[in-house]
């Protein structure tokens, strides 16, 4: 009886067991829903301003006035009174020749004029008692008449010797070469000393204009109805140079548009076009190639963005705007563009547009605002090698 109790007690601890065991593996299970992670994203503002419009070219610094300085005369280079690079202005004596031998014709032409000047007034003298002794016919005619004719050939021979003095002294002056401009002196060519010639190509060294100084820029001949509305404007369109390519260099000048060529280039299709710059603190330079831009037009309350916020898909260009705690896809017109701004239509000022971050969005996607160093901070850790320290 007593065996049979407990095989009873075990039957049922053993059904007890299995129906816990059933219900443990048949309960149902919670399952983890996560939540979608925010990308995150940097935003800026549409802003409405008024916006110049710029078109920019290369261009090459030429000097209005540059001299090479060559002899005039034939003599030894006696003394230079410049040093190379120095300034100079018109007038400045720069070198002188010998001018000995030129001083000597010039005396001889001087006494030769002497000369000829006493023979005359002896022969007026003469021609004045003849003509008194023609009244009674003391004399012939045809002696007061060689008289005449002597007289007439003494003046002749009185200027000529006049045109030899006034040679003699142009070629004295040429012995003092003197600046025709006022500029800076290149490098010396020559050394006292030396026997110059008329017939040397390679001159004595060249003066050049600095200031101010002339750009000559081509840009494409579609731009030639702007630069002669540029030219016919009030007010001359103003130019800047700056160095290297592109115009985030160094400003080196701001000019004024002066003329447009008088011919396109056929091969080439671009109009030639110079600007004049005042140079004073000399940083443009003859020959020296510039990069050139000129503001063409003002856009009235235009909405600017950075040309980041704008990107490019199939058929359009679109910005991802901020709509709640996600995104929407906007399509946009770019009217005007450069390396630093954007000009659009199809949004609304003020309206927060996607700047940065836009890889790993679409339309309805959710986000999260960053700042910059923020930003930079996310970037570096996404980028870090597996098991590096943290």
């Amino acid at each position: 009886m007593h065996k049979k109790k407990n095989s009873v007690i075990a039957i049922a601890v053993l059904v007890a067991l299995i129906a816990i065991g059933s219900w443990f593996f048949s309960r149902p299970t919670e399952k983890k829903i996560s939540a979608p992670t925010a990308v995150p994203v940097q935003v800026i503002k549409v802003v409405e301003e008024d916006v110049p419009r710029y078109v920019t070219g290369i261009g090459s610094v030429l000097s209005p006035q540059s001299v090479v300085i060559r002899p005039q005369v034939d003599g030894i280079l006696t003394k230079l009174m410049v040093k190379e690079g120095q300034q100079v202005k018109t007038g400045d004596l720069l070198a002188t020749i010998d001018d000995r031998s030129i001083r000597a014709a010039l005396e001889q032409a001087k006494a030769q004029l002497s000369q000829s000047q006493a023979q005359l007034d002896v022969a007026e003298v003469d021609l004045k008692r003849y003509k008194l002794l023609t009244v009674d016919n003391s004399i012939s005619r045809q002696q007061y008449d060689q008289q005449q004719a002597l007289v007439n050939q003494l003046k002749a021979t009185a200027l000529g010797n006049q045109a030899s003095i006034n040679a003699s002294q142009v070629q004295l002056s040429y012995t003092q070469i003197r600046s025709p401009v006022t500029g800076r002196v290149g490098i010396r060519n020559v050394d006292e000393g030396n026997f110059l010639r008329v017939s040397d190509a390679i001159g004595l060294f060249s003066v050049t204009q600095i200031d101010p100084v002339s750009v000559v820029f081509s840009l494409p001949q579609q731009m030639l109805p702007t630069l002669h509305e540029l030219l016919a404007a009030s007010t001359a369109a103003k130019v800047d140079a700056y160095l290297g390519e592109g115009a985030t260099g160094a400003l080196l000048g701001e000019g004024k548009l002066t003329l447009i060529d008088n011919q396109v280039a056929a091969t080439t299709g671009t109009i030639k076009a110079k600007a004049l710059f005042d140079n004073a603190a000399e940083k443009l330079w003859p020959g020296q190639l510039v990069t050139i831009r000129i503001q063409t037009a003002l856009e009235r309350n235009a909405l600017k963005v950075a040309p980041q916020v704008v990107q490019r898909g199939i058929d359009q260009h679109f910005v991802y705007r901020v709509k709640g705690d996600s995104v929407e896809v906007v399509p946009v017109k770019v009217l005007y563009q450069d390396s630093d701004l954007m000009l659009i239509s199809g949004v609304n000022v003020n309206d927060v547009l996607v700047s940065d971050g836009q890889s790993r969005l679409k339309n309805g996607v959710r986000i999260e605002v960053v700042k910059a160093d923020a930003a930079d901070t996310l970037a570096q850790t996404a980028t870090a090698p597996a098991g590096a320290a943290k």
